[in-house]
């Protein structure tokens, strides 16, 4: 098995790249911040994405977070310390890495062993399947955060799960449990904690076996039909709204109850 690890020094974060029997490994690994990503990482991951259709034998993504966490999304606490300018620009990187994984032209599968939230929520959405245990979580808390969701973030939902739930995944920062995403289709497969990695590795290896034309062409032909609508709204600020992010950073931040004060 080929090892590749991306370490950043702040807090030995990393992004590691495994290649083994047809199949590319992703893991992020940030334990002790519930491997949230910092923008240096979501580039990272983007990185990590195109590295994998450099080797030919590759047939299948798998996109895991360490331990019993996918990832809690961006690093709160980073946006804490940057400029709206900055923030703005850290979001670009988190679409830009969401939206590689995507476009891979390769199957990819989600392995969801605990909370997937925010930008992980959407992470894993940009996966073709996903495969959770009972200790997943999904939701996008954004509301308690000034942050502002532009049409390529809603969508992944909507096509998921429809206009209501995606609006109430944020008016009320609902968080799924396990069954409840299996049922409404988040989650392809729900499987026991402890035969997750197998499972996987196993589902894995079952796509890698099939036709490559005809996982391409459905991929593509999947792509054609949910992306009928070409055109996405972009704001001015579109992740990030000028009054209440800052104010909602500083409230998680401070583990306190957000003031919002702009009126709609």
């Amino acid at each position: 098995m080929k090892v590749n690890i991306k370490r950043m020094q702040e807090e030995q974060a990393k992004i590691i790249f495994q290649e083994t029997a047809g199949l590319a490994i992703i893991t992020i690994k940030r334990p002790q911040k519930r491997n949230a990503l910092t923008a240096k990482m979501w580039n990272e991951l983007a990185e990590t994405g195109l590295m994998v259709m450099q080797n030919p034998k590759n047939k299948v993504v798998l996109l895991r977070g360490w331990g019993e966490q996918f990832t809690a999304g961006s690093d709160i606490q980073e946006f804490h310390e940057m400029s709206l300018d900055e923030a703005e620009e850290s979001f670009g990187l988190m679409e830009k890495a969401i939206s590689t994984f995507e476009n891979l032209e390769i199957p990819t599968i989600g392995i969801i062993n605990g909370p997937a939230m925010g930008a992980g929520l959407e992470l894993a959405l940009s996966c073709d399947l996903r495969i959770g245990s009972e200790k997943t979580r999904l939701g996008i808390p954004v509301g308690k955060l000034g942050i502002t969701l532009n049409n390529k973030f809603a969508k992944r939902l909507v096509d998921l799960i429809g206009p209501s739930l995606t609006k109430d995944l944020v008016y009320t920062n609902r968080i799924f449990k396990a069954e409840e995403a299996h049922h409404l289709g988040m989650l392809n497969y729900l499987v026991n904690a402890d035969d997750l990695d197998r499972f996987s590795i196993r589902v894995g290896k079952l796509v890698a076996s099939q036709s490559p034309a005809s996982l391409l062409s459905i991929k593509r032909s999947v792509r054609e039909c949910i992306n009928s609508v070409p055109v996405l709204w972009k704001g001015s600020t579109p992740f990030v709204d000028h009054q209440d992010f800052p104010e909602g950073v500083a409230a998680f931040v401070e583990k306190r109850t957000p003031r919002f004060t702009r009126r709609f």
